[in-house]
């Protein structure tokens, strides 16, 4: 094995397999659903995190339209400014593409673990931990892997994608899991969206038309605002051409998703904004705490030199005004 499929397709393909062991009528369906709801749970700190950010940016749209009037087209002095601002709340716009950066392998290794599954069944054994063998419905897959029940709810072969599906019924469903995997990508897009522009495309392609420089801001904010409309079709063609077990993991980790976000940036909406109002004062303690040292600092390397002429001049006096008293005695 290499390292992708000892760390990241070996420990996926057991956890399937343990899952797939135990449920009820050994159906790969609900082992699959089974084992993205674990995974999403597993993120959930992650995601807790990524929406902060979320709740973060859109608070902060009103300074950033401050600072983008108060620039007056300096783009370099509106980018300082941003990235400030975006230090001082502790906001880092990027993290939000750490989920996205965590499930590309874990969305790749499950393409493979299918293909051991169906296509390389001889490999079931080799891909299971040893602890793993010791389990009776674990030995009787090794014994015999054409025993292997491919199957979701006794019909969808999920193995099979829908072009190639190899009847009408599953093909059918694994049509509507595509269209479920598009429009609940367009649902978990649109909440974490950040306040799209008043502008359209056009507006703005209209006015660089004329001469006039584009706002980087609105242009960034136009072109997310295509990308929600058109990833979505992106994704039902992409579902269309992968195993149905692929789209089913897509579907279910979308709507957990929405359940999650929805529950974290509405129900607990007071909540995440004193989250944020905290991190936003513990970095104000942390920069006031760093001031403080540094006077602190400061004066102690002046009070030693200030203590030292004060000591030289009272010598001074001293040493002068010695002879008078000597005379005067």
């Amino acid at each position: 094995m290499n390292i992708f499929e000892l760390f990241i397709v070996q420990p996926i393909f057991n956890l399937l397999l343990a899952i797939y062991s135990y449920i009820p009528f050994a159906d790969f369906g609900i082992a699959v659903i089974l084992f993205t709801i674990i995974v999403r749970f597993a993120l959930w700190p992650l995601v807790v995190k990524q929406l902060h950010q979320v709740r973060a940016m859109r608070k902060l749209q009103p300074e950033l339209a401050k600072i983008k009037k108060a620039a007056k087209g300096n783009k370099q002095l509106e980018g300082m400014q941003m990235l400030e601002l975006y230090r001082k709340h502790g906001v880092k716009p990027f993290r939000s593409i750490l989920i996205l950066l965590i499930q590309l392998p874990i969305f790749i290794a499950l393409f493979q673990v299918i293909q051991i599954f169906t296509t390389h069944r001889d490999a079931i054994e080799k891909f299971t931990y040893g602890f793993m063998k010791n389990l009776e419905p674990v030995r009787e897959l090794i014994a015999n892997p054409d025993s292997f029940n491919n199957l979701f709810l006794g019909f969808i072969d999920i193995t099979k994608t829908a072009i190639n599906s190899p009847n009408v019924l599953s093909g059918l469903f694994l049509v509507l899991l595509a269209v479920a995997a598009a429009l609940t990508q367009y649902l978990i897009s649109k909440q974490t969206s950040p306040q799209s522009s008043s502008k359209r495309l056009r507006d703005v392609l209209a006015e660089a038309g004329e001469g006039k420089q584009p706002d980087q801001a609105e242009l960034n904010a136009v072109m997310a605002s295509k990308m929600i409309k058109f990833l979505p079709f992106m994704m039902f063609f992409i579902m269309m051409s992968l195993p149905g077990a692929i789209g089913l993991y897509y579907v279910t980790s979308n709507v957990f998703a929405a359940i999650q976000q929805h529950f974290l940036l509405k129900r607990n909406k007071e909540e995440m904004d004193e989250l944020a109002d905290k991190q936003i004062k513990k970095d104000s303690n942390k920069k006031a705490t760093a001031k403080a040292r540094a006077k602190q600092a400061r004066e102690a390397s002046v009070v030693p030199s200030s203590k030292k002429k004060t000591e030289t001049k009272v010598t001074r006096i001293t040493a002068k005004d010695t002879p008078r008293n000597k005379k005067e005695g």
